[in-house]
């Protein structure tokens, strides 16, 4: 028999399936800037150093694979039909925006 998640677990999942869908969301944001994506080395108008762009440096199939790979994951774990109240809405819309970006 699997014993049951505890809440406190749920949390920690939960957390991180929103780090992943993070990872989803600025991958694809960091492509849509095309050559305007900053590789943390600009400096903005005030002296301050613009962070690179997640993924920045990787190619296109480098980033489809990257977001296959966390769309992977946040399926296999939105499908756990224990998750209570923990919304799910950031999840699915980084699965949703994956699906896209992956084609």
């Amino acid at each position: 028999m699997v014993e049951a998640r505890t809440t406190e677990l749920k949390a920690q999942n939960h957390a991180a399936m929103l780090d992943g869908a993070n990872v989803i969301t600025s991958v694809i944001a960091t492509h849509n800037k095309g050559s305007d994506a900053s590789d943390g080395n600009s400096i903005d108008s005030d002296g301050n150093i613009i962070p690179a762009d997640f993924g920045h440096e990787m190619t296109h199939d480098e980033k489809k694979a990257r977001v296959n790979r966390s769309m992977g994951y946040l399926k296999v774990m939105v499908a756990l039909d224990d998750w209570g109240s923990e919304d799910m809405t950031a999840v699915n819309a980084a699965i949703s925006a994956g699906e896209t970006f992956v084609g």
